[in-house]
This record gives C-alpha cells, sequence and structure tokens, in this order.
C-alpha cells in the first residue's frame, strides 16, 4: 500500500481529436512499462471498436503506470461534447488535469466545457500545446486564446499562471522550448510530479470512497471503481454503500483490484489517495459511497447537466422484423436500456404511453446514435423516432435548450454558412478572420436547429468545414424552422428490387436502395426531388417479348447509391418517419405503414 505522497492522480482533458489517446500511450509505453519486444496496440485506451473506428474516445478510461518510483494514475477523457457526462464525474477521482491544445486549432468548444468543470473543482492544471509540428501551428496565439479563455472562466491567478509545455504526442515527445527538439516526455513527466499536489487525506478518519465509474468482471460481477478519500479498504471488510433516497446496504468486501497500465490486478487492501476497484454487490451505482459501517460519513452525490435531446426506441414492428436480431422484444430491449443507464449517467429514461416503447434522453444525436450502434452490434432490432429536443416549462415561458457552435471554415463559404444558420435561428455572436484563407465564426442557436444541419454543413463547405457545439443553457423557445423540403419515395409493396424500376425512378431524385434487394410496404427507398411523398413500384420487372430492337433496349445505367449511416438518417427524417435498425441493416420507413392510416393521420394533422 503506498502513501499518498507517492500518488498523483490526472485527466487528460482536450477537445475531440487533439491526441488525448496518443499522448497516454506514450506517457504508458516510455514509463518503461512493457518490455522492449513486447507487443502493443496502437492507442491503447481505446477498448471499444466504435472507439476504434470512429477515432474518438467515447468512455472515460483509467489507467496507471509507475515513473521514478512514484505511481501515476490517469483518466483518458472523451472530447466530444455528447460525453460530456463522462468528463464531469470522472474530475472526482483526479488532483490535477493536463488540458491538451491543438497547435493551430487552439481551444475549441469542448475544451471550455471541461476546463470549466476542472477549474470549478480547483484541479492543478497543465497546459500542454500538441501538435507543435502542424504548417499551419500558431503556437503563441493558441496560447494567448488559453490564458484568455482561463481569465473568462474566473481561473484563480495561481491558475492562470501556467507555464506551458509543447508536445508532438505522435512522435511521443515533450519540450519547455517549442525550438528544442527532445526525444522523449521527460518535461511532461516532471510537471506532473512537481506541479499536481499528491491527495489530499484525512488522517484518523473513517473510509470514503466516491463510486465515479463501473467496470464488470465475469467471476465476481459488477464492480465499483472510485478514489478512497479517507482510511483505507481490504478484502474482507464488511462496508456500508450508501446510494440515492437514503437506501443504505452492508457490503462483504470480496475481491479488490487496482489498474496496472489499462488491467486489473487484485490486491489485499488500497489506501487513501489511490483509485480501488471493489467488488461484492451487484448494484453498485454512479455516486454512491462506500463508508464506514461504524460511522457512516456520506459524500456528496455526482451531479450532471441535463440531458437535451430525446428520441423514442421501440419494437420493431414492421415485415422483416426479427429477420435478422436475436433480442427483438419491448422486454430485452428495456433491459438493455436500464443496463445502459446504470453507468451512464447523462442519460435518461422515461416510460410513454406504450408498453412497446421507451423514451430516451440525452446530451446530444451522436450519444443517442452511439448507444443505438451498441445495440446493433449486440444483436438487437429495433425502431428509432427524429431527435426531439426537451423543451421546459418556467413561470408561464416555453424554454428551449440552446448551443454555442463554433464553425471553422474557408473564407468562401462565410455567405452560404451565415445564411443556413440564420434560417435555423442562429445568431453571430464573433466572427475571426485567421489570415490564412479560414475563418471562425460564433453562432448562438437553438439545440432544434443543428438537428439535420451536419451532413447539408459538409456539403456546403465541400467537406473542409468543421462544426462544433456545446450547450449553452436555457432560453426562450423560437418558434417553427423549416425541416426537410423534399419528400420520399416509398414502396407501394413488398418484394425484391430490380434494377429496370430504379433505372426509371432515379429521375425522380436519390434512391437509397440497391437493386435486388428486400423492400416492403411503406419502406422509404428515395428521397423526392419535390416536397410531396411519392408511392412507388420498385419491384417492377421489364415485360419481355420476342422482339429486340436496338432503339428501345437501352443500357441500364445506375447511379451509384451510398448507404445511408445511422446518423444521416437521423438527420434525414421526419417527425412521422422511422429509422429501423437491425444488425444487417438500417432502413427507413413510414409510422404507418398502411397508405390509408397514413393519409387520415397526415389529414387530421393539418386540421
Amino acid at each position: 500500500m503506498l502513501e499518498p505522497a507517492k500518488i498523483r492522480n490526472i485527466a487528460i482533458i482536450a477537445h475531440v481529436d487533439h491526441g488525448k489517446t496518443t499522448l497516454v500511450d506514450h506517457l504508458i509505453k516510455q514509463a518503461g512499462t512493457f518490455r522492449d519486444n513486447e507487443q502493443v496496440d496502437e492507442r491503447l485506451m481505446d477498448s471499444m471498436d466504435l472507439e476504434k473506428e470512429r477515432g474518438i474516445t467515447i468512455a472515460a478510461k483509467n489507467a496507471s503506470f509507475v515513473y521514478k518510483d512514484i505511481k501515476i494514475n490517469i483518466v483518458d477523457t472523451p472530447g466530444h461534447s455528447d460525453f460530456g457526462g463522462e468528463v464531469e464525474r470522472i474530475l472526482n477521482m483526479v488532483d490535477g488535469a493536463i488540458l491538451l491544445v491543438d497547435a493551430s486549432e487552439g481551444p475549441l468548444p469542448q475544451t471550455r466545457f471541461v476546463l470549466k468543470k476542472a477549474l470549478e473543482q480547483n484541479l492543478k492544471v497543465i497546459v500542454c500545446v500538441n501538435k507543435i509540428d502542424r504548417p499551419d501551428a500558431r503556437i503563441q496565439e493558441v496560447l494567448n486564446e488559453v490564458f484568455d479563455l482561463m481569465i473568462d472562466l474566473d481561473a484563480s491567478e495561481e491558475q492562470a499562471d501556467f507555464t506551458p509545455v509543447y508536445a508532438i504526442a505522435r512522435e511521443g515527445m515533450a519540450t519547455l522550448d517549442p525550438n528544442v527538439k527532445t526525444n522523449s516526455l521527460e518535461a511532461l513527466y516532471e510537471k506532473i510530479i512537481n506541479e499536481v499536489p499528491p491527495p489530499k487525506v484525512s488522517e484518523n478518519t473513517p473510509l470514503q470512497v466516491m463510486v465515479s465509474n463501473l467496470s464488470y468482471n465475469s467471476f465476481v460481477g459488477r464492480l465499483a471503481i472510485g478514489r478512497v478519500r479517507s482510511g483505507m479498504i481490504k478484502v474482507g471488510d464488511e462496508v456500508l454503500c450508501m446510494q440515492d433516497k437514503n437506501i443504505n446496504k452492508k457490503v462483504k468486501v470480496s475481491a479488490l483490484y487496482q489498474y496496472k497500465v489499462n488491467q486489473q490486478v487484485p490486491v489485499q487492501e488500497v489506501g487513501a489517495g489511490d483509485i480501488a476497484i471493489i467488488a461484492g454487490l451487484e448494484d453498485f451505482n454512479i455516486g454512491d459511497t462506500i463508508t464506514s459501517v461504524t460511522d457512516p460519513r456520506p459524500l456528496p452525490r455526482i451531479r450532471v447537466d441535463e440531458p437535451t435531446v430525446g428520441m423514442i426506441f421501440s419494437v420493431n414492428d414492421g415485415p422483416f422484423g426479427g429477420r435478422d436480431g436475436k433480442n427483438v422484444t419491448s422486454r430485452k430491449i428495456l433491459e438493455r436500456l436500464e443496463k445502459e443507464l446504470l453507468h451512464n449517467v447523462a442519460i435518461r429514461m422515461e416510460k410513454t404511453s406504450s408498453n412497446e416503447s421507451f423514451k430516451v434522453v440525452g446530451r446530444g444525436e451522436l450519444q443517442l446514435a452511439v448507444l443505438i450502434e451498441q445495440m446493433r452490434r449486440e444483436g438487437y432490432e429495433l425502431c428509432v423516432s427524429k431527435p426531439q429536443v426537451i423543451f421546459k416549462e418556467e413561470n408561464g415561458k416555453k424554454l428551449e435548450p440552446f448551443e454555442i457552435a463554433i464553425v471553422d471554415i474557408e473564407d468562401a463559404y462565410v455567405g452560404v454558412v451565415t445564411e443556413k444558420m440564420g434560417l435555423r435561428k442562429g445568431i453571430m455572436t464573433n466572427m475571426n478572420s485567421k489570415g490564412t484563407g479560414r475563418t471562425r465564426l460564433e453562432f448562438r442557436i437553438p439545440a432544434r436547429g443543428l438537428i439535420g444541419y451536419r451532413s447539408e454543413f459538409l456539403t456546403d463547405t465541400r467537406g473542409t468545414g468543421l462544426l462544433n457545439t456545446q450547450f449553452d443553457g436555457w432560453d426562450d423557445y423560437r418558434g417553427e424552422i423549416s425541416s426537410r423540403n423534399t419528400g420520399a419515395m416509398i414502396s407501394d409493396r413488398q418484394g425484391i428490387t430490380t434494377a429496370y424500376a430504379i433505372w426509371n425512378l432515379q429521375e425522380r431524385g436519390r434512391m437509397f436502395v440497391l437493386p435486388v434487394a428486400d423492400v416492403y410496404n411503406g419502406m422509404i427507398v428515395g428521397e423526392h426531388a419535390k416536397e410531396n411523398d411519392l408511392e412507388v413500384n420498385i419491384t417492377r420487372e421489364k415485360k419481355l417479348t420476342n422482339v429486340r430492337a436496338s432503339g428501345s433496349d437501352e443500357a441500364i445505367r445506375l447511379v451509384p447509391v451510398k448507404p445511408m449511416t445511422l446518423e444521416q438518417a437521423m438527420e434525414w427524417i421526419r417527425d412521422d418517419e422511422l429509422i429501423e435498425v437491425t444488425p444487417n441493416h438500417i432502413r427507413l420507413r413510414c409510422r404507418e405503414l398502411d397508405p390509408h392510416k397514413r393519409n387520415r393521420a397526415r389529414a387530421t394533422d393539418k386540421e
């Protein structure tokens, strides 16, 4: 068991894609953790398939390594604002943070969000400017921006008086002078050991552990991960788990683990200041306090910001329901959502009027899309609705969530982006030309206005624009925002698509299906170029005769079809349409498959 002076607990915080996970890789490797000939994965901390595929961190992860007899517990946090709930609870476990900022992009919305949370908890912040080898690096300006941000967030004099470290995380190099190259991260290690304070520990006080994260082990079951604030914990101890709503449960500690790199290794005892992984109770929850039975002292529960976007998850009741997935019933979907709620504090679930559907609310579309993608890979089949923002009533006023959108685009696209943001009730609050042919714009916009805009934004900026958002509180409802102005092409029968039918229809709009695909009545097979919906027969075959003529037998040339991703589908659909998600397919469909019921529902809506 280590004395607190030999421990440092730090988090790495940054905006998405600024190099956090790569830096953690090199910090662990250069500390002499692995043998020279040991095979080590790239992006060691990205353990989920989705994280490796998307190149983003989704869940906060713990690891530890030893450098010069000092044990450093390190937490890699997500950089995307939709996963902000992970950051808020994980900062409870640390005493300091490395704020990583890109040498060209500078501080972005998520940098602001996480830094605000870190300063509120009075953490020691080490500023690290990464990617200093970029040809468009503007190191001094970025440092000025970080300092301005610190002042803007009411940092104390001590916090704002920082000496930065410069790094190229990809090469595993850190330096105190950007003009002097080194071949190791020694400058950063020394800064962590000398500047991050050891954990503050109350002497002679009973055990207190705040559960900040959860894990699972197939041998001992559910695991609570948290920092030991005071006292010590041993295998076999009887402790009290203090939960929400004044529920207290006695627990016998059946196993204890600690992190060695990113692996959990069994230990017999853990002392104050260190991070412990505790087994013994099946229903640990985030925010619980594990404390002494004889002298219980609860810690304040973790509170996170309110979720702002909701979607309805329902059973797949289409004709192809149950073909692909093994988990298709409402009971299975409910169990999976309840399991998600246990370790994801930023997601809530509400019951609806139907037993077959559940309303899931979260921080943003990406967070919900990741949950749906995980369920899909686990063999679930479900239908999901268009994301809807959550409204609030206060003093008789209707309030809606607002976002700060920061847009980094080439100068040529400023006009079109400003116009589109204006149509979506966005108001420009700042405009800053970098002088490199790119401009940074800031807008304050209702969260509703951003749903469905990302793909349009990428089209408008020819794929060169960057759009980052951050929640900015609640404000008065701003009225209707116009949505998609094109109709849908809807299949009028069940069958198999033919190249001949698609060839005849493709001049009417954009197709979503390939030839020889299964379709059913009420399934959306394309986007109609006009405003109205169009019912089509996409299974039509060419009538064959004995006569052939060079003029009438034209070669069938199909426009290539780009299959819709889950996020694109969430942006594209309207309120009366659903996405059918199965392990092998993402299909778009009408909420009402029967055309007569569909027309009646539309007529009722117009009234």
